[in-house]
């Protein structure tokens, strides 16, 4: 039975990854975000991996797994436990429900200055902060933190960041 998998791939090898999976008769599904960064003092829109290093595959486990796992460009396949686990089919359908023109599109005013967000990511994962500006040329967003004793500004990739 086919089911959607996560899989590791080498870094920026993803596209490389998919051609080799396809050539082995698996449904492959990489997610790609268009945002405008700044690349060699220009600024422009660039197209990359929603999840970078990573793809979904669609295959049965009993019979292409070996393929999977050494296909071109992959590095593993993302697995808990004793076996590869299983990306849940709703998963999929929400992330291409968000695509347009096979491409997820990040609005460059997201956020609006005072608007009150959430870190998503990293050391400050779940904690409440302050939008406060969008830094020129690149995807990264200036917050304030607010503690009991103290404000901090911090610099952040937009993609960490949600509305509340």
């Amino acid at each position: 039975m086919n089911s959607w998998y996560a899989v590791n791939t080498k870094t920026h090898c993803e596209a490389m990854a998919c051609v080799s999976l396809e050539r082995h008769g698996v449904e492959v599904f990489l997610p790609m975000l268009r945002e405008r960064k700044a690349h060699r003092g220009k600024c422009g829109p660039t197209t990359s991996p929603l999840f970078p290093r990573y793809l979904f595959a669609k295959f049965d486990v009993s019979s292409q797994l070996r393929a999977v796992r050494y296909a071109r460009g992959v590095t593993n396949i993302v697995t808990f436990g004793s076996g590869p686990s299983m990306v849940d089919e709703s998963i999929i359908h929400s992330i291409r429900s968000r695509l347009t023109e096979g491409v997820i599109e990040l609005s460059e005013d997201r956020f609006s200055p005072g608007q009150v967000v959430r870190i998503q990511e990293g050391p400050f994962c779940g904690v409440e902060a302050v939008f406060e500006r969008k830094l020129d040329g690149t995807s990264r967003a200036v917050l304030l933190l607010k503690a009991i004793s103290f404000q901090a500004r911090v610099i952040l990739e937009s993609r960490s960041v949600a509305n509340m």
